[in-house]
């Protein structure tokens, strides 16, 4: 099921019936989908291994596929540049099982329209309930747990900490990707949700 969080326009729910399907016969999920406007468009692809765990070649396989499929579909008019991601360690979260795996890490959410007066909030995750998502947040010194509809949420990411690295990294473990000279201090500059991602490019002209 396509929501908000996995594609926001028209065109990326398009692209995501298109696209998950041959996701998931490699073994993954699609977890995002844009298409970004600019000189030259970019359709950025996010997908992950159900356990965690994607590396540059499983990207790569990834990135070779898609193309195969979209030249066959032919989705897009324009010339387009194709980039394959990993979700990178503070990741966006689209599904509901997505919050459930992170409950008890922090995460900043958006609302699609306020509620209470605002579109912002940040707290910790705390599960989910039906088709909510659960967030702990601080109401004047006070934690009241909070339940917010996962199709009222139009953007969810993870917040970067040491705790959510240990896990990410372990998730790695888990999946048999192998880590090569990692130094854990270098995650405590990333800022951007592109830094931390493992990435495969392809540029396609159309």
């Amino acid at each position: 099921m396509t929501n908000d969080l996995i594609a926001k326009t028209a065109i990326d729910r398009r692209l995501a019936e298109i696209i998950a399907p041959v996701i998931e016969d490699l073994g993954f999920e699609l977890i995002r989908v844009r298409l970004q406007g600019g000189k030259q468009a970019t359709l950025q692809i996010m997908a992950d291994r159900p356990e965690g765990g994607i590396n540059v070649d499983d990207c790569g396989d990834i990135s070779v596929a898609v193309s195969a499929t979209l030249d066959v579909e032919d989705p897009l008019e324009e010339a387009y540049h194709l980039e394959v991601s990993s979700p990178g360690i503070d990741r966006p979260l689209t599904r509901l099982k997505d919050f459930e795996t992170f409950q008890g890490y922090e995460v900043r959410l958006e609302t699609n329209q306020p509620i209470d007066g605002r579109k912002r909030w940040k707290g910790e995750l705390a599960g989910v309930e039906g088709d909510e998502v659960l967030l702990n947040i601080d109401v004047d010194g006070e934690i009241q747990t909070i339940g917010l509809h996962l199709d009222w949420l139009s953007d969810a990411k993870l917040v970067l900490s040491d705790d959510l690295i240990r896990e990410m990294l372990r998730q790695k473990k888990e999946a048999g990707v192998e880590i090569d000279n990692l130094d854990e201090t270098a995650f405590d500059e990333i800022e951007t949700e592109d830094d931390g991602a493992d990435r495969a490019d392809d540029p396609r002209s159309k």
